[in-house]
C-alpha cells in the first residue's frame, strides 16, 4: 500500500525531552517503528484538547515530522492548530505527560491541556 504523507511546511518543532521520552517508550515497547501521534479535538474547557497516542502507521495526508529517530505524525485537521508550535514533555507536581507549547493558542486552560484559537 502506497499511502502519501506529507512534509511539513510549517514545521512543528520537538523537544530534546520529548524524543528521549519516545524513545524509551519505543525501547519499553520493543517498537522501533512507533510514531508518536499528535491530534486535536473539540472539547476541554477552552473549547479544543491536544492528545497524543502512539501509533505504528501513518496514515494518508499526515505531516510528518522526525527528529533524532522519532516520527511525529499529525492528521490534516489537527495540523492546521499545531503548525509551528512544539511538542514537548514534561515531569513535574502535575504530572508527567506530553505537552503542545502553541503560539496560535489564543487561550489555553490552567492545565495546558486545552485551548482557543
Amino acid at each position: 500500500m502506497n499511502i502519501e504523507v506529507q512534509l511539513a511546511i510549517t514545521p512543528i518543532k520537538i523537544s530534546d525531552n520529548a524524543v528521549e521520552k519516545v524513545k524509551q517508550l519505543m525501547k519499553e515497547e520493543n517498537n522501533p517503528g512507533l510514531n508518536l501521534r499528535v491530534f486535536v479535538t473539540g472539547g476541554g474547557c477552552s473549547g479544543f484538547q491536544y492528545g497524543f497516542k502512539f501509533d505504528d502507521e501513518a496514515n494518508e495526508g499526515d505531516t510528518r515530522v522526525e527528529k533524532n529517530g522519532i516520527i511525529v505524525v499529525v492528521d490534516p485537521m489537527s495540523y492546521q492548530y499545531v503548525a509551528g508550535a512544539e511538542v514537548d514533555f514534561i515531569d513535574d507536581l502535575e504530572g508527567a505527560r506530553f505537552v503542545i507549547n502553541n503560539p496560535n493558542a489564543a487561550s489555553t486552560c490552567g492545565c495546558g491541556a486545552s485551548f482557543s484559537v
